[in-house]
């Protein structure tokens, strides 16, 4: 990924639905070179975007799970667990004995379908730690990906194409199951055009651009930028589980999210109560994050440290 390929992704992590001519207007290229570098990247680097309900406002639930699995089963199980509709990430890690997964439970008995009855092959699960997700420090695209447009760049982007969005006039709710088609196409892709999305789910076209500016302003609908981050010079991915003094977690959490390495960080439930996601150049840049800017966190007690050692679903797709 060369200059311009780095700031569409900035773009795209500040207005997912950009259209190619204000792309192409930002970076000062055409739009049929926007179109082709963003067709490129989507094939090359896994570049996508992904629009998310608010699940925490219809009362959904995300879990961290960890699986400590009996040696030579941890592929086939992992790979089960990335064929559910409700896993989200699927790593795993420590010597590939170990199975990290991300989950969004709508229910109770979703949730106890696959802590209680669900797991593929449990009998060689030897140990299953379970943290629910209290609250997300990075709730915004990975800080990261937003290095590549001069500020001049970012007001011109809010102009052309009205980023700057007023909160909704009135209270909006999801309208489940009636708003199911409309962000079940958001999900599969969330640069797809209003056309496409009314064809494909039998709505107008008006209709589909009014709810999603209306799900946007109430903040029940976001999108998330996926990509590949090796294609960044990104090639250490890590998880970090951390213990850190009540009455500091938060002023923790909100550090942490501030630091470019880190994609994702969230206070849990469960022995340890901040997580957070590590990408790095490689290990010596690692290690001079766990004893620099890591080690300086206010109140940690304690940090374990997990490599990922390979990734078999990212963002709700199975690699």
């Amino acid at each position: 990924m060369d200059a311009v390929d780095r700031q569409i992704v900035h773009i795209l992590s500040l207005e997912p639905r950009a259209s190619f001519r204000t792309i192409a207007e930002v970076t000062g290229i055409s739009d049929q070179t926007a179109a082709r570098r963003y067709r490129k990247m989507a094939e090359s680097a896994g570049l996508r975007v992904l629009g998310v309900a608010d699940g925490a406002g219809q009362g959904w639930t995300d879990w961290f799970i960890r699986l400590q699995t009996a040696p030579g089963s941890a592929d086939a199980m992992g790979e089960a667990l990335a064929r559910r509709a409700d896993t989200k990430w699927v790593h795993l890690t420590s010597g590939g004995t170990e199975i990290i997964c991300f989950l969004e439970a709508r229910s109770a008995e979703q949730r106890d379908a696959l802590f209680l009855r669900g797991l593929p092959g449990s009998r060689r699960v030897v140990q299953i730690l379970a943290y629910s997700i209290l609250h997300n420090f990075t709730p915004s695209p990975w800080l990261g990906i937003r290095q590549a447009l001069s500020a001049d760049q970012v007001a011109m982007l809010a102009q052309e194409d009205g980023t700057a969005r007023e909160t909704a006039r009135a209270p909006v709710a999801l309208a489940l199951p009636d708003d199911e088609p409309l962000l079940a196409e958001l999900a599969r892709d969330g640069r797809a055009s209003n056309a496409a999305i009314a064809a494909g789910i039998h709505w107008h076209e008006s209709t589909v651009r009014r709810r999603i500016e209306e799900l946007r302003r109430s903040g029940l609908l976001h999108f998330e930028i996926d990509l590949d981050a090796r294609n960044m010079g990104r090639n250490v991915h890590a998880l970090f589980w951390l213990s850190v003094e009540p009455a500091r977690l938060d002023e923790a959490g909100r550090t942490l999210a501030s630091h470019l390495e880190v994609p994702f960080a969230a206070a849990t439930t469960g022995p340890s109560n901040l997580v957070a996601s590590g990408l790095f150049r490689d290990p010596p840049h690692l290690y001079q994050y766990l004893t620099g800017e890591l080690a300086a966190l206010p109140g940690v007690r304690s940090v374990e440290t997990a490599p990922i050692i390979r990734t078999l679903k990212r963002t709700g797709s199975v690699i």
